[in-house]
C-alpha cells in the first residue's frame, strides 16, 4: 500500500513538474513580461502630440483609467474622458446619434496580452477584444519608459500625424 502510495505522489509530482516546465519554455518563446510591469496602474495622462510639436490633452482635462498586467503578460485598459456626457434618456439603447458619438470617441479599452522588450524600449500589445473593433486580433508596438514608479507609452501615430501618449502611476 505504502508503494502504490509513493508511486502515486511520484507520478502527480513528475507530471506537474512537467507542465510547469512546458509552461516556462512556452513563455520563454518571446512573450517576456518584467516583473516591474506587473500590477495595477491608474492613469495620469492621456495627451496626444502633435506633428508641430505641441501637446494636448486627448480625452478631457482629467481623463480616467486602469491598467492591469497579470505575471503572465495578460492585460486590460480602460481610458475614458471624465466629461463624457449621460444619456438624457437614461437608456443606453435609446442614445441620440451624439451621445453615441461621445461616448465611443470618449473611450478606449481593450485587453489581450503584453510582451515586452526591455532592449529595444518596446511594448508589444496582441489585443484580443476592443471597444475599436478594428484593433481585435491586432499586434500593436509601442516605445515605452518606465521611470520613478511610472509607466509611459507612445502609440504608433494617427494618419493626422498626432502621437498619443499614455502616462500610468503604479498603485501598488
Amino acid at each position: 500500500m505504502n508503494i502504490q502510495k509513493v508511486v502515486k505522489h511520484c507520478i502527480v509530482g513528475s507530471a506537474f513538474s512537467v507542465c510547469t516546465l512546458f509552461a516556462t519554455l512556452a513563455h520563454a518563446d518571446g512573450e517576456t513580461v518584467l516583473p516591474s510591469l506587473v500590477g495595477t496602474w491608474t492613469l495620469v495622462a492621456a495627451d496626444v502630440q502633435h506633428p508641430d510639436g505641441s501637446r494636448t490633452s486627448d480625452y478631457g482635462a482629467a481623463p480616467k483609467g486602469l491598467l492591469i498586467i497579470d505575471t503572465q503578460g495578460h492585460y486590460s485598459v480602460q481610458i475614458f474622458k471624465a466629461e463624457r456626457p449621460k444619456f438624457a434618456s437614461g437608456d443606453r439603447s435609446k442614445g441620440t446619434p451624439e451621445e453615441y458619438k461621445a461616448a465611443s470617441l470618449g473611450s478606449s479599452t481593450h485587453f489581450g496580452t503584453v510582451s515586452v522588450d526591455p532592449d529595444g524600449g518596446t511594448l508589444t500589445f496582441h489585443i484580443q477584444n476592443a471597444s475599436f473593433p478594428n484593433l481585435e486580433g491586432a499586434t500593436d508596438k509601442r516605445s515605452y519608459e518606465l521611470k520613478n514608479g511610472q509607466l509611459s507609452y507612445r502609440v504608433a501615430p494617427r494618419p493626422n500625424g498626432d502621437v498619443p501618449i499614455s502616462v500610468w502611476q503604479r498603485m501598488n
